[in-house]
């Protein structure tokens, strides 16, 4: 077996918590936030709109976009959100279970061998079960009811009036700013392509944010 910095840990001791941990993040018992419905309902919209009909593909897009992207950031570092200081024997733990949870949100099969590392191996007998609540949890919110627009310029609306004092916009308009600026041809290019886009002027609207933040468009 692998060498590792793991401290002993018994799946059995765990199992509960992680199954209650998994639970909670994939379960739609109660609704799922208007965010996540709406964009996974736009990341199933656009495999329409490219005729991109691998499921596989879809299921990456979502994986992307929420669990690896989110969840994972808060297993591994619960300092985000709770005012703890984890230590390093609670941070290998983490680890594995964060590990178990990305392997679950794959829908390859992973070939494991008594040269694996461990943290592939505490929790293998029971990631197909994971996996199977990943995709379930999926299709769950693709049979929700859509989410308009309208009730999503409206909860974006409240929560920026809810947060007002809380938040430093300009810092946040420059983050965006800076990731955009790093794409700037490729979605003007997509913007200007885009019928919707188009009717609400998108492109130029972006060109003209450009113009005043760095000269880009001179002849608006």
């Amino acid at each position: 077996m692998a060498a590792t910095n793991l401290p002993h840990i018994s799946p059995g001791t765990l199992q509960k918590f992680v199954d209650d941990l998994f639970t909670v993040i994939l379960s739609t018992s109660r609704p799922v936030p208007l965010a996540v419905k709406y964009f996974f309902d736009l990341l199933d919209d656009q495999a329409g709109q490219h005729n991109i009909t691998d499921p596989e593909t879809i299921h990456i897009w979502k994986t992307n976009s929420l669990p690896l992207r989110f969840w994972i950031n808060i297993i591994k570092n619960p300092q985000f959100i709770f005012d703890v200081q984890v230590s390093d024997h609670v941070d290998a733990v983490l680890s594995v279970i964060a590990q178990t949870f990305m392997d679950s949100c794959t829908i390859a099969d992973h070939k494991l061998g008594r040269d694996s590392p461990i943290n592939k191996l505490l929790y293998a007998r029971d990631i197909p079960r994971y996996k199977q609540m990943v995709e379930r949890y999926y299709a769950d919110i693709r049979q929700t009811i859509s989410a308009s627009d309208q009730e999503m310029n409206s909860a974006l609306a409240e929560m920026s009036r809810n947060y007002s004092g809380e938040l430093n916009y300009l810092v946040a308009l420059h983050e965006l700013y800076k990731y955009i600026n790093k794409y700037y041809d490729q979605i003007i290019t997509a913007l200007e392509e885009d019928t919707t886009a188009q009717k609400m002027q998108l492109g130029y609207r972006l060109q003209q944010i450009a113009a005043a933040v760095e000269n880009k468009v001179t002849d608006l």
